[in-house]
């Protein structure tokens, strides 16, 4: 692999032992090289703020300083994934509303690592994600890699009918399955880089490809229908090819 080709990381953990193992785990991992490493979240935050071509934070949730989690809330990298470590569970709740990539359980186990790792490195290096993408970003396919589950999956968005807002989770629905993910609508609006990919409800996003009729305000898509609010109503219109 070459060096254009290498996933930059940094790794935040107060515990010298924890912060030398995961770096050993780092150097055994193809694709992956450690740009630093911190001990404190103070350090680490002043770091990627001038560091923004950075690919993979791997960061502890509990730091004396700042903890992990609200290091996140003050990181403005859409670009950054994410895995939080850490010995107990009840963080990963909260973490993976935060949108991070992976949530692993110490003592680290390298196959489990490696994995998570590897998972993350196809998207950050070959096909970009919905947390990478800016709004003029125009990939080569319609693949995106999308969080599903905990897991990343490589999802056609030619096959997507809509996108519908669940709380802070989003369902991505095909005319054979539905997906909850991990990004709110408004992520997804604001970074989702298919220009026939149209806002028509507070809730909704749609494919404009694939809008089968449009009566009383109601859209119909491979039989779903989707509400099209008033104020979305002439934009959506306008952007129809009719005759």
């Amino acid at each position: 692999m070459s060096a254009s080709r290498v996933a930059t990381c940094v790794i935040v953990d107060n515990s010298k032992t924890d912060l030398c193992l995961t770096e050993h785990l780092v150097g055994l991992t193809q694709g992956l090289r450690l740009a630093a490493s911190f001990t404190s979240a103070t350090a680490a935050l002043e770091y990627l703020r001038v560091h923004p071509d950075i690919n993979l934070l791997l960061l502890e949730a509990e730091l004396p300083d700042l903890s992990g989690l609200e290091l996140l809330r003050q990181l403005a990298q859409p670009q950054l994934a994410v895995v939080v470590i850490s010995a107990h569970r009840h963080f990963a709740i909260e973490a993976f509303e935060l949108h991070v990539a992976d949530y692993l359980l110490k003592p680290l186990q390298y196959p489990r690592f490696q994995e998570a790792v590897q998972r993350l490195l196809a998207p950050c290096l070959a096909l970009p994600t919905l947390a990478a993408l800016g709004p003029a970003a125009a990939p080569e396919s319609s693949d995106l890699f999308v969080k599903v589950n905990n897991r990343l999956m490589r999802l056609n968005f030619d096959e997507v009918l809509y996108i519908e807002a669940m709380s802070t989770y989003s369902v991505l629905v095909t005319a054979r399955q539905k997906y909850i993910v991990h990004y709110t609508l408004k992520s997804i609006a604001e970074r989702l880089p298919f220009a026939h990919f149209r806002r028509v409800h507070r809730s909704y996003i749609v494919n404009t490809q694939l809008i089968d009729s449009l009566e009383d305000n109601i859209l119909t898509l491979a039989g779903y229908e989707v509400p099209l609010a008033k104020s979305y109503q002439d934009e959506l219109v306008h952007a129809l090819r009719s005759l």
